[in-house]
């Protein structure tokens, strides 16, 4: 993303604003805000649907994590107490399994990681790194479409930057965090403030030099799962065999385009990673209801209809993103948690309907032995009573947790399982997880 940012602390250097441009594709739904009734209110009785099946044997992806961005250059670095509450996984916590951190093109800078970066390692977090640019011998400027100084790496630097690259993950290595991946570029297609790459180019680098990086490479980071932008590696064998994760961002990109056929049929072995987003956009307040609950719908169209392995935020701490600027979990904070608390790395989604009734959305997992988790989503604004069959599941209960208008992962009563089916009840503009065991 780019250095802009609206919302509330900003430091550092200011661009304009993405929003107008998504808003000319179309993107940024808002939901109104609506009154939620206050706990014990009277409702409407409950809407009831058929059962649906949760099967352990129909697996999808396995998942990485969920998490988001540190930014200390930018923004400031988190302080201790929030790292407990971004990657600690107790009460009031967000469980965050994956960090991102940024790859400065000076290398004084690059110490600024460390410390956040060393404590998400430590609390079971997989931590990976993105580029904006080049260090500034390696950059020459072009003509690209109106903009006269647009930047772009050397031809003759593709091996030099490769090296630049593999120098921060010795550097993170000698600090006490093995990188996970490092990304070629953050957003080659949106580089007004930074450096652009074209398709080819991109291609060329991952054929010729990514092979000499010594962590997983991934690639291309489009700023909105352009898929023209992956095509091209995903065509070339070479290219393919250097990248290790197809990383997208998921700006303005409508649901419908969330599947990525080629992916599919071509992609064997390598990983899929949603890597930056906000959503539904940066200019709102992270508690306002039932918008917040558009982040738990996302999530979950990531999860189901993309089938991405990882779901990383833009900054975590923002008065628009999980964290408040207060170091408090938000209300889209909370919509993350409940999948990132409980569907762990290591985790595997498996096939349940999607969609069994009129705003409503799940998705399931399994960890080890009996653990199941469903994650329910009801945009709705009525009570809906939803059955569920556990298959090959000898559990006698369920744990589950609840956010909606009043409450934040609130933990609710067990709910017995008979006969390998229980059924709950999921209020008005709500999420809730199910935890089996």
């Amino acid at each position: 993303m780019s250095l802009h940012r609206n919302g509330s602390g900003s430091t550092g250097p200011q661009s304009p604003s993405r929003r107008a441009v998504l808003a000319t594709m179309g993107a940024l739904p808002v939901l109104a805000a609506t009154t939620t009734p206050a706990v014990g209110a009277p409702r409407t009785p409950s809407l009831a649907a058929a059962a649906v099946t949760v099967d352990p044997s129909a697996i999808r992806q396995t998942i990485r994590g969920f998490g988001g961005m540190n930014h200390p250059l930018w923004i400031g670095d988190l302080t201790a107490a929030q790292r407990e509450t971004a990657f600690g996984n107790g009460d009031g916590q967000l469980g965050f399994s994956v960090l991102r951190i940024f790859v400065s093109e000076d290398r004084a800078n690059w110490s600024r990681e460390v410390a956040t970066a060393k404590r998400a390692v430590e609390l079971g977090a997989t931590v990976f790194a993105s580029p904006w640019n080049p260090p500034a011998q390696m950059v020459e400027t072009f003509v690209h479409g109106s903009q006269t100084n647009a930047k772009r790496l050397r031809y003759s630097m593709y091996g030099a930057y490769a090296q630049h690259l593999n120098d921060f993950v010795t550097f993170m290595r000698n600090n006490g965090v093995n990188l996970y991946a490092i990304s070629v570029q953050n957003e080659p297609d949106y580089a007004q403030d930074w450096t652009w790459w074209t398709p080819a180019e991109m291609t060329r680098f991952l054929r010729e030099n990514a092979g000499s990086i010594s962590t997983k490479v991934i690639a291309p980071e489009s700023f909105q799962y352009v898929k023209s932008f992956s095509d091209p590696i995903l065509n070339d064998t070479a290219a393919l065999a250097n990248m290790d994760i197809l990383g997208a961002h998921l700006y303005g990109t409508s649901f419908q385009n969330f599947p990525y056929p080629l992916f599919k049929q071509k992609g064997a072995g390598k990983e899929l990673w949603m890597t930056e987003v906000y959503y539904p956009n940066s200019s709102d307040s992270a508690d306002l209801w039932p918008q917040a609950l558009d982040v738990g719908e996302h999530v979950h169209r990531a999860m189901v209809d993309a089938e991405f392995q990882a779901y990383v935020w833009w900054y975590i701490r923002r008065g628009y993103g999980p964290m408040r600027e207060d170091g408090q979990i938000s209300k889209r904070g909370a919509a993350m948690a409940h999948f990132a608390k409980y569907v762990r790395p290591g985790h595997i989604r498996i096939a349940v309907t999607a969609n069994p009734q009129s705003n409503v959305y799940l998705s399931a997992y399994k960890g080890s032995g009996s653990r199941l988790v469903i994650v329910a989503v009801n945009k709705g604004t009525a009570q809906v009573s939803q059955q569920f069959t556990l298959l090959n599941n000898a559990s006698s209960g369920v744990s589950w947790w609840l956010t909606d208008g009043s409450r934040n992962l609130a933990a609710q009563s067990r709910i017995t399982v008979s006969n390998g089916s229980f059924t709950a009840q999921l209020p008005a503009r709500s999420l809730t997880t199910f935890v089996t065991g």
